[in-house]
């Protein structure tokens, strides 16, 4: 077991012989196994402990026996009681997820601290098998076929080498002290549904069912590996970052087969789950305007491109910003307004993003607002009055650059649609004795 311990993490790389090691250790066989293995090796390490204060006098024995082993090993030991029933609760997660969370916290927050260069963890090839039985039982994509990983960031599992009863029969044979959970004979969790039921029926099939997994496992990775590689050299090409907004081709991703498995990909890191994907894919060719919300994000289908940008706080429509006289600026966030009062005979620059206004027709205080259903104005260079939303259309923008622009209203009506056009009725003349200048900075 020590040879084939010691060829593990040099084969996988898990770490250096010079570097120093934090044990997560339950006090169950397998961590008492990897105690004992790395004590052997005489790799320098520590102990950690967590008590979930779950199985009352039980954790507290647990705590005990892992506290006298690191003392029989003379190395350090760290420990820390948690209420899991009550951190599950304010979470609203489930007390497996709330133990999850709460371990590897702690495990880090010692590592950080004490300049641990890892962690690892008891992790053998049986918790491999069921973990891939649970995530194809709920699905996870090929991400989750792997098994457990050696090694992820600054975790090491340096017993997946090696299956529970080879763990079990080392222990037994130098006569090692553990704890067994009492938590892992019930039927309550689906990883020990699987290891009592679904693993013992396909050994029936197969007994080499753990050895046959693994290969399969290593060659799942393998895959992916493969198919990572694809999905990030497709999504350099085509998803764009502009300003706020990532932007992804609708014409480029129709070229893309299977599509569902892309876009899934492709949105994966704001959120979308496949059911989103499929959603998306559904009105991919439709018509501009239907939208999409994950936890983080929207997703606009725009005309040309799927637009995503991270979910705002305030309801900003609602914002109606009052611009006295006197005032020479407005700022909010990346929006910067300035105004001025200027004479007559001032060249008129011709830019989107600067307006000039014949100042006696504005009454005061002007109101900067957002968009509303409804909304018309006179556009400059154009005939009779137009719909705020058709004429947007006709400019060919998208949903969410037509709630990014500010509109600045004088008594109600629209004087200027900011970076995009003024209103006629407020255009200067040779009539206009002040000008009133405003421009959006972007």
């Amino acid at each position: 077991m020590l040879k084939s311990f010691e060829a593990y993490i040099k084969k996988e790389k898990l770490f250096l012989p010079t570097e120093r090691v934090l044990l997560a250790v339950s006090g169950g066989v397998d961590s008492v196994v990897m105690m004992e293995l790395f004590h052997r090796a005489g790799i320098e390490f520590a102990v950690a402990h967590c008590n979930f204060k779950l199985r009352g006098k039980e954790s507290d024995g647990d705590e005990k026996l892992v506290r006298l082993m690191a003392a029989k090993y003379h190395v350090r030991f760290y420990s820390d009681d948690f209420d899991t029933l009550k951190y599950a609760k304010e979470k609203n997660i489930s007390v497996q997820m709330a133990a999850r969370e709460l371990r590897y916290d702690f495990f880090e927050t010692i590592r950080e601290q004490l300049k641990f260069d890892y962690i690892a963890t008891a992790h053998h090839q049986d918790d491999s098998v069921e973990t891939f039985f649970i995530n194809l039982i709920r699905g996870t994509g090929i991400a989750g076929l792997h098994g457990i990983l050696p090694k992820q960031n600054k975790i090491v599992r340096p017993l997946l080498f090696a299956s529970k009863d080879e763990i079990i029969a080392y222990a037994k044979k130098e006569k090692l002290k553990f704890r067994e959970d009492s938590s892992n004979a019930s039927d309550k969790y689906l990883r020990n549904r699987i290891r009592h039921h679904l693993v013992p029926m396909l050994k029936e099939l197969n007994p080499d069912i753990d050895k046959t997994l693994m290969n399969e496992m290593i060659r799942l990775k393998e895959v992916e590996d493969i198919y990572k590689k694809e999905i990030e050299n497709r999504r350099k090409r085509m998803v764009k970052k502009v300003d706020n907004q990532v932007l992804i081709s609708i014409k480029e991703l129709n070229k893309l087969s299977p599509l569902p498995s892309y876009l899934y990909e492709f949105l994966k890191p704001y959120n979308f789950n496949e059911d989103n994907t499929n959603k998306i894919i559904s009105v991919i060719n439709g018509e501009a305007g239907k939208q999409f919300i994950s936890a983080t994000h929207r997703l606009i289908k725009d005309r040309e491109s799927l637009i995503i940008e991270k979910l705002g706080g305030a309801n900003v429509k609602k914002v109606v910003i009052k611009i006295k006289k006197n005032q020479d600026e407005y700022i909010r966030g990346s929006v910067k307004l300035k105004f001025e009062v200027l004479n007559p005979g001032t060249e008129i620059i011709k830019s989107k993003n600067i307006a000039f206004l014949d100042f006696d027709k504005l009454k005061f205080p002007l109101e900067l607002r957002k968009w509303r259903e409804g909304d018309s104005f006179y556009p400059f260079g154009m005939k009779g009055k137009k719909k705020l939303s058709d004429f947007f259309i006709n400019q060919k923008l998208s949903l969410i650059d037509k709630e990014k622009t500010w509109l600045l209203t004088s008594n109600g009506d629209i004087a200027w649609v900011a970076g995009i056009r003024i209103d006629e009725r407020f255009k200067v003349t040779k009539a206009t004795k002040k000008i009133y200048f405003a421009e959006l900075v972007k």
